[in-house]
């Protein structure tokens, strides 16, 4: 096995202190003798989401050998209340320890730059690996058994039980729930997300009649994994949004017969078809629905993208997006738009919350017949708050899901503010409609009233819609990460990327890797911005700028290297960076991200 860099592991320190352990505090000592793989991650990045699901097959595999400690380091201002990590722990599935970072103390020490970040730990306590971004779990496996076999041997593995400790199940009806949809009935179908069900309420939004999966985890007749968007057909059946099983279900609620029409059950990568038969192609963490335009619209969180699945001929295509996440508007084959998360179909315009730019934005027909796309409120990934007025200056804070109003406004479910927001086209005004609420994730209507999935309160609440807006002090915020001084004029960007071993890059079809760099404002570069293959490239700070943001999107795709494999199996890495920078004279004139492997 070749060398490893001998870079002792920091500490583990947290503010916020330790969940799934039974209240006992860990420290790296407890931990020698371990593997340990520390994941980096905050709960509003649908790709930390992902890698949660990556690692739970290692996790499973190993718990004789391997510690999987979640850092949970935040990027929104609520995401740094213990509640809601707590609430986030047991939403998500961890099974896992997690320290609580809410001031980013153990993130900083490990020179962390993007969630999700990977560090693995060797037993005798030494960093010898770093991932950024999804698709590592092959690399992982095959370096935890490297690992393995190297200290079996010199007598330095310690097997045994984990420190996890489960939480106590907590009975209530709902369990997070994401979503819910009116049925013609007047009761409520709602996605009870944490216990993988569908869940039919009484009219009254709280009596249950009954639930529609068995609560396993699962893509078979009666499973789901996680849903959130419903959506209703014009057939009487509900559209489900089937997110960690990366598909759209179809269940009929006179039956209960569930089928999926959309998907493979397998994650999309860079590469994949983004257009053809439904069942053929994959999809990446659809979260809402709406039907509109003859058509079923996804909010493809997990590629910043927008779908669509017409049942006349039962394909699916990309509608609008273009992998890139931001806040960019225009054609729709340009706009770049970041986890977008609720939909709703309003006349001639599709209502979108774009949660990770803290937006609402729309999609409607262009005069060249195709599509624009259009943003109401919000200006982008690190700029958030619970601000009120005219909608070019308003402040919301990641929000999951937007309501069509009978006026033709559109109420805002403020996910982060816990509050109900509204956004009104005609006088371009945001107001806030209630507070009080506990994550709400959705809203439907009822007759004269709005019914909210306060999603962290585990129910539906009920509210009437009032006339006039509630009245809130303005807070602003931005994301709080240290920016990192650089020289001005050329500036070095090295991706780090070093193939996991048995691998090696995939050339047989052209360049295996990508670079995006663009930076916010545009003005920051004044050269090296756009597209390349290569993994490192030289950046022209521009005069007159003295502080910004870095957008570097890489993708590697490396390939089992034995030539007695016929058909080798293939990995595809990939990693967005949003790295603040302040231009100074003795700032650096190199800047590294490691995708994977460790930076020398």
């Amino acid at each position: 096995m070749a060398s490893r860099a001998r870079v002792r592991a920091p500490e583990l320190i947290g503010k916020g202190g330790w969940l799934n352990t039974g209240g006992t505090d860990l420290t790296l000592s407890d931990l020698r003798g371990r593997i340990v793989i520390l994941d980096f991650w905050t709960f509003c990045c649908v790709n930390c989401l992902h890698v949660l699901d990556e690692l739970r097959e290692l996790e499973e595999r190993h718990r004789d050998t391997v510690v999987i400690i979640g850092v949970h380091s935040p990027k929104f201002v609520h995401e740094a209340d213990h509640q809601a990590v707590v609430d986030a722990v047991e939403r998500y599935g961890v099974e896992h320890p997690v320290l609580d970072d809410p001031e980013l103390a153990t993130w900083k020490q490990y020179a962390v730059r993007a969630w999700p970040t990977l560090v693995v730990i060797d037993p005798e306590g030494y960093v010898v690996a770093q991932h950024a971004g999804e698709g590592h779990a092959h690399a992982l496996g095959t370096l935890v058994e490297e690992l393995i076999t190297e200290h079996t041997a010199k007598g330095t593995l310690r097997r045994g039980d984990g420190p996890y400790v489960p939480p106590e199940p907590v009975a209530t009806d709902l369990r997070f729930p994401g979503k819910a949809v009116r049925l013609p009935g007047g009761t409520f179908l709602v996605s009870d997300t944490t216990r993988h069900q569908l869940v039919e309420l009484a009219d009254d939004g709280e009596r249950v009649l009954r639930r529609i999966g068995t609560g396993e985890r699962g893509l078979g007749p009666d499973t789901f994994n996680e849903p959130q968007g419903l959506a209703l057909l014009p057939d009487g059946r509900v559209a489900v949004a089937d997110t960690v099983n990366h598909a759209i279900r179809v269940v009929d609620p006179a039956t209960g017969a569930l089928e999926t029409v959309a998907g493979t059950g397998k994650q999309w990568w860079q590469g994949s078809p983004t257009a053809g038969p439904a069942r053929e192609v994959d999809l990446s963490s659809p979260w809402d629905l709406a039907w509109w335009q003859d058509r079923l619209w996804i909010a493809m969180a997990g590629v910043h993208q927008i779908w669509t699945y017409d049942p006349a001929d039962g394909t699916v295509a990309v509608a609008a997006g273009t992998t890139n996440e931001g806040l960019v508007d225009g054609p729709a084959a340009e706009a770049w738009f970041a986890q977008p998360s609720g939909l709703a179909a309003a006349g001639d315009r599709l209502w979108i919350a774009d949660s990770e730019t803290s937006a609402v934005r729309w999609i409607e027909r262009a005069e060249d017949g195709g599509y624009a796309v259009r943003t109401a409120v919000g200006t982008g990934l690190f700029d958030f708050g619970h601000r009120d007025g005219a909608a070019e200056q308003a402040l919301l804070q990641h929000p999951l899901g937007v309501t069509a109003l009978p006026d033709g406004s559109v109420a805002v479910a403020d996910t982060y503010n816990h509050a109900l927001r509204r956004f009104d086209p005609a006088s371009g005004e945001v107001t806030t409609l209630a507070t009080d609420l506990r994550e709400p994730s959705a809203a439907v209507l009822a007759d004269d009233d709005i019914v909210v999935v306060e999603s962290a309160r585990h129910r539906l609440t009920r509210l009437r819609l009032p006339e006039e807006a509630v009245r809130v002090e303005a807070v602003a915020h931005r994301t709080q990460r240290a920016a990192t001084d650089i020289a001005p004029g050329t500036l070095r960007l090295d991706v780090v990327f070093q193939a996991p071993a048995g691998q090696k890059l995939d050339t047989r079809y052209g360049p295996s890797t990508r670079l995006l760099v663009s930076a916010t404002p545009p003005e920051l570069l004044a050269g090296g911005a756009g597209a390349g293959t290569d993994l490192a490239r030289d950046l022209v700070l521009a005069d007159g700028v003295a502080e910004g943001v870095l957008h570097v999107s890489a993708m590697a795709a490396s390939c089992d290297d034995d030539p007695d494999i016929e058909y080798p199996a293939c990995h595809v890495h990939q990693q967005d960076w949003g790295v603040p920078v302040r231009i100074t004279e003795d700032g650096t004139a190199r800047l590294g991200l490691v995708l994977a492997g460790l930076d020398a």
